[in-house]
C-alpha cells in the first residue's frame, strides 16, 4: 500500500500507507535497510536506488505514510525538527522576508535571528492569531508566512485558511508547523498551507526514543527542490530512527485519543486550582482562540502550559513533582513538564520573553498515557509545595 490510498480512513493508512508487505519475505514491518550503498545491475540501470543519503526503502516507507497522513504530494524526512526547519527555509534566500509566529519554539527563533540573519534573511515577528497584524507584516519582500498553530509555549492558534489567503494573495507560502496537533487532529494542507513541517521526535514517534523531522510538500517543484536539499546537504533521518518512527505512527491514533482525554482533564483540574494564576490551553472555553481551533483541528491535544507566579514557584513546584518527568520535548508516552524561560526558550531574550507572556513563572507539559488519577495526584502534591 503506497501513497494516499482513496476511500480508507485515517488509522488505517496510518499502519499501512507506504508500507506494503516486504516482497522478499512477506514481513508486516519494513526493514530496517542498514546499508550505505546499493549495487547496480548495470552502468545507467539501478533499481531505484543509489545512494543512502539520496534514498533508503526504510526512510522511504515514512515519508509516503506522513505524506498520505497530512494530505501531501511527497514527504521528506531529516535527522531533527530543525534540520527540517532548516531545510524549509532554504525556500528563502538574502533579501527575502519572512513573516512568523511570535511565539514559536526557541530553536526556531534562534535559527532565523543568529544563523539566517547572518545571510540576509529578513524576519518579523507577529502575534499571527490577529490575521490584520499579519497582514500589516508582509512587506513586498515577503516569501514565506511561518506559523505554529497551537504556539509553543503559549498555545494561540493562527486560522490557517486565514493566513493562507494573506499569503497567497502576496506571492508567499505558507507553511504550518503542526507538531503540537498532530495529522490526526489537524491537516494544513486542506486549509490552504503550502508545506507542513513536523518534529517527528513528538508525537509522530511517540516513544521518546528518537530524533526525527519531516517536511510535506504539496507541489512538485517543493518536492524536487526537498530531495535535491536532502542530497546536498545531507541531514536525512537514519533507517533505524525511520524505522522507530513508522513503529510510533501506528498507533498515532488511539495514542492521540488517549493524549487528549487526559490533556483536558488536567487542563481543568490545573485551571481550577487556586494556586495556578492561569492556564493556557485551546480546549478550555475561556480561551480567547477557543472557536478558531474547535473550527480547523477535530481535538485539542495534550500540550498545556500555565503560570505559578513566579520562579521559586514554579522551581518548588517542579522539583517535588515524583510521576511527571522535568524534561525536554514533548509527545511521548510519559508526561514531561518543562520550564521554557530556563529550557526550551532560553535563547530568547529575557526582555522578548517577558513581552511574549513567557514568564519566570511558566510551565509547559506534555500529558502522556499515565493513570489519570496518579497525574492529578502528582499534580496536586506538588502544588502544595507552592
Amino acid at each position: 500500500m503506497k501513497g494516499d490510498p482513496k476511500g480508507l480512513h485515517f488509522a488505517t493508512r496510518a499502519i499501512h500507507a507506504g508500507q506494503p508487505p516486504d516482497p522478499t519475505t512477506g514481513a508486516v514491518s519494513v526493514p530496517i535497510y542498514a546499508t550505505s550503498t546499493y549495487v547496480q545491475p548495470e552502468l545507467g540501470r539501478n533499481k531505484g536506488f543509489e545512494y543512502a543519503r539520496v534514498q533508503n526503502p526504510t526512510r522511504t516507507a515514512l515519508e509516503e505514510n506522513v505524506a498520505s497522513l497530512e494530505g501531501g504530494v511527497s514527504g521528506h524526512a531529516f535527522t531533527s525538527g530543525m534540520s527540517a526547519i532548516s531545510a524549509l527555509l532554504t525556500m528563502v534566500g538574502s533579501g527575502d522576508h519572512v513573516v512568523a509566529s511570535h511565539t514559536v519554539y526557541g530553536g526556531t527563533y534562534r535559527l532565523l535571528t543568529q544563523v539566517l540573519d547572518r545571510y540576509g534573511v529578513l524576519s518579523s515577528w507577529v502575534d499571527t492569531s490577529d490575521l490584520d497584524r499579519i497582514e500589516a507584516a508582509v512587506t513586498p519582500a515577503t516569501r514565506m508566512v511561518y506559523i505554529e498553530t497551537p504556539t509553543n509555549p503559549m498555545m494561540e492558534i493562527t486560522d490557517i485558511a486565514g493566513a493562507a489567503e494573506i499569503a497567497h494573495r502576496h506571492g508567499a507560502v505558507l507553511a504550518v508547523d503542526n507538531t503540537f496537533a498532530s495529522p490526526y487532529f489537524q491537516r494544513p494542507i486542506a486549509l490552504g498551507a503550502d508545506v507542513v513541517v513536523h518534529s517527528a521526535t513528538k508525537f509522530l514517534n511517540g516513544h521518546s526514543d528518537a530524533l526525527g523531522g519531516v517536511l510535506v510538500a504539496t507541489t512538485e517543484e517543493q518536492r524536487d527542490w526537498f530531495a535535491f536539499v536532502q542530497k546536498s546537504v545531507g541531514a536525512v533521518l537514519s533507517p533505524f530512527d525511520s524505522f522507530l518512527t513508522l513503529r510510533g505512527i501506528k498507533t498515532l491514533a488511539v495514542r492521540m485519543e488517549q493524549h487528549e482525554r487526559l490533556g483536558g482533564a488536567v487542563a481543568k483540574f490545573l485551571d481550577a486550582h487556586p494556586k495556578v494564576e492561569r492556564v493556557f490551553y485551546p480546549g478550555l472555553p475561556a480561551h480567547p482562540n477557543h472557536e478558531v481551533h474547535k473550527g480547523q483541528a477535530s481535538g485539542f491535544g495534550a500540550l498545556i502550559s500555565f503560570d505559578l507566579g513566579g520562579f521559586d514557584a514554579a522551581k518548588r513546584f517542579l522539583d517535588r513533582l515524583r510521576v511527571l518527568s522535568l524534561a525536554e520535548s514533548l509527545g511521548g508516552v510519559e508526561s514531561l513538564i518543562s520550564h521554557p524561560a530556563t529550557m526550551t526558550h532560553a535563547s530568547i531574550p529575557s526582555a522578548e520573553r517577558a513581552r511574549l507572556g513567557i514568564t519566570e513563572g511558566l510551565v509547559r507539559v506534555s500529558v502522556g498515557l499515565e493513570d489519570l488519577d496518579d497525574l492529578l495526584s502528582d499534580l496536586e502534591q506538588a502544588l502544595g509545595a507552592v
